[in-house]
C-alpha cells in the first residue's frame, strides 16, 4: 500500500512541477516584455541621436574666436489631458510615454535648456482651478528636471484658448507658473518667445500689451546691433549680445498649407493641400510681416500643426514646425536637437519609439509564448496520458493536421493588433481640435 502512494505522488509530483515552469517561463515573458516596451525602448531609441556638429569659429576681423555652443531641446504639443476629455487609460498611457522619453532625453542627451513650444495641456483654455492646478501638478512630475537645466515654455490656444476664449486671467494664471518671460539671452545667444495667440491684431487689450512688449524687445535688439557700429542712441543700461534672434511660439508664421511639406512625420498627404486659416491654423500675413520685420531672427520654430514642415521665408528666413511629443497626436512622435552659437546653429531631430512598433511586441510576444506553452502543454497531456478535455482545442493537441494549422492561424497577422487598437488625434482645418 505505501509503494502505490509513493507510486502516485511521483507521477503527480512531474505535472506539478511541468505547471509551475510553464508558469514563471509566463512571468518571466510578461515581466521582460514590459520592461522593455515601457523603460528600455526609450533607451535604444533615444541612443541613436546624437547633438549636431556647429561651426564654432568666428571671426572678428581677422582675429578667429571660438565660441560657446549652447545644447538645446525643443518640443511641442504635450497636450496633458484634463478631466473631461480622453479615456483614464488614455492619459495614463500617452502621459507615461511622454515622461519616459522626456526622462530618458535628459539623461542621455543632457541639455542646458528645453523649449516647449505651446498646448502644453489640452484643457487649459477651460479648465476649473483645481483641474489646473492638477494639470500643473502632474506637468511638473513628468517634465522635472535638475536644476541646472532650464525650461522655458510659450503659450499655446489650448493652455490660454484661441483668441475668441482668451482673458486675463488665463494668461496670467499660464504666466504665474510658466514666466511672463519674452526675452531669454544665455551663451550670448538671444531666444524671443512669443504669446502667437495675442497676435490677432484687432486691438484687444491683451493684443496691444503683446504687440507693445514685442516692440520693446525689438528696440533692444536693435540696440544690440547698433552697439557694433558705436552708436549712441540706445543710452545707459544693459545691452544684450550682438546675436541676431531666435522666435520661438506656438503659431506658425503664415503660409498658405502643408503642401511644400515631406518627410516621415510631414503631414499625411491627403491633408497637405487644404488651405491654411489665417489666425487659426497660421498666424496672418500682416502678423508675421511684423514679426519678421521687428525681430529680424535668424531661425524660427513653431508648433501647433502635430506635424514637421521647413519652410522659407523672404526666401532666407527658415522656419521648422516641430512635430507633436506624444502619441496621442502622432504615432511617430519627436523633437528637435539645436547645437546654437551666437552666429550658427545645426539642427537635427531625434525620434521617439513609434507607437505601433510598442504594440506590435506587445500583441507578437504573448502569440509566441502561447504557442510554446500549448507546444508544451500538449507533449504533456499526450505523455502522461491525461484525457484532454471536451474542447474544439482537444484535437488540436493530438492530431498533427491540426497542429499544422494551429500553427498558422497563431502566426496570422491577427485583426485589431495593432492598427484598429490605435487613435490619433490629427489636425481638423478649421475646426478647434489643434
Amino acid at each position: 500500500m505505501a509503494m502505490i502512494e509513493l507510486g502516485f505522488g511521483r507521477q503527480s509530483f512531474h505535472p506539478l512541477k511541468r505547471k509551475s515552469l510553464l508558469l514563471l517561463k509566463l512571468i518571466a515573458v510578461v515581466f521582460a516584455v514590459l520592461l522593455f516596451c515601457e523603460f528600455l525602448i526609450y533607451y535604444l531609441a533615444i541612443f541613436q541621436c546624437h547633438w549636431p556638429e556647429v561651426n564654432t569659429t568666428a571671426y572678428d576681423g581677422e582675429q578667429a574666436t571660438r565660441e560657446p555652443v549652447l545644447k538645446a531641446m525643443f518640443l511641442a504639443d504635450t497636450h496633458l489631458l484634463g478631466e473631461f476629455l480622453g479615456h483614464w487609460l488614455d492619459k495614463l498611457r500617452r502621459e507615461w510615454q511622454m515622461e519616459r522619453a522626456f526622462q530618458t532625453a535628459l539623461w542621455l542627451l543632457q541639455p542646458e535648456v528645453v523649449f516647449i513650444l505651446g498646448d502644453v495641456f489640452d484643457e487649459g483654455k477651460w479648465s476649473t482651478p483645481e483641474a489646473w492646478a492638477d494639470d500643473v501638478q502632474r506637468f511638473q512630475k513628468m517634465f522635472r528636471h535638475p536644476s541646472h537645466v532650464q525650461l522655458k515654455v510659450v503659450a499655446g490656444n489650448h493652455d490660454i484658448g484661441f483668441h475668441y476664449e482668451m482673458n486675463t486671467y488665463k494668461v496670467e494664471r499660464f504666466e504665474k507658473v510658466f514666466s511672463s518671460e519674452r526675452l531669454f539671452s544665455w551663451k550670448g545667444i538671444n531666444f524671443v518667445m512669443v504669446n502667437s495667440v495675442a497676435l490677432n491684431g484687432d486691438g484687444c487689450g491683451i493684443c496691444s500689451e503683446a504687440e507693445a512688449e514685442l516692440i520693446e524687445v525689438s528696440h533692444r535688439l536693435n540696440c544690440s546691433r547698433e552697439q557694433a557700429r558705436g552708436s549712441r542712441r540706445c543710452g545707459p543700461g544693459p545691452l544684450l549680445p550682438m546675436s541676431a534672434p531666435v522666435l520661438l511660439q506656438h503659431y506658425p508664421l503664415y503660409r498658405r498649407s502643408d503642401a511644400n511639406c515631406s518627410g516621415d512625420d510631414a503631414a499625411p498627404p491627403e491633408e497637405r493641400d487644404i488651405p491654411f486659416k489665417e489666425n487659426y491654423d497660421v498666424l496672418s500675413r500682416e502678423a508675421s510681416q511684423k514679426l519678421l520685420w521687428w525681430l529680424q531672427p535668424r531661425l524660427v520654430l513653431s508648433g501647433h500643426t502635430h506635424s514637421a514642415c521647413e519652410v522659407h521665408h523672404g526666401g532666407r528666413v527658415p522656419e521648422l514646425s516641430v512635430p507633436s511629443f506624444s502619441w496621442r497626436n502622432r504615432n511617430n512622435p519627436s523633437f528637435i536637437m539645436g547645437s546654437i552659437t551666437p552666429t550658427d546653429y545645426a539642427l537635427s531631430k531625434c525620434y521617439l519609439p513609434r507607437e505601433d512598433v510598442v504594440l506590435v511586441i506587445y500583441c507578437g510576444a504573448p502569440r509566441q509564448t502561447s504557442i510554446e506553452v500549448l507546444g508544451k502543454l500538449a507533449f504533456f497531456l499526450g505523455a502522461t496520458g491525461i484525457p484532454g478535455p471536451p474542447h474544439p482545442l482537444h484535437s488540436f493537441f493530438f492530431d498533427k493536421a491540426s497542429w499544422e494549422t494551429g500553427f498558422r492561424e497563431l502566426l496570422r497577422p491577427q485583426k485589431g493588433c495593432p492598427e484598429d487598437v490605435l487613435r490619433y488625434e490629427t489636425p481638423h482645418r478649421g475646426t478647434d481640435l489643434l
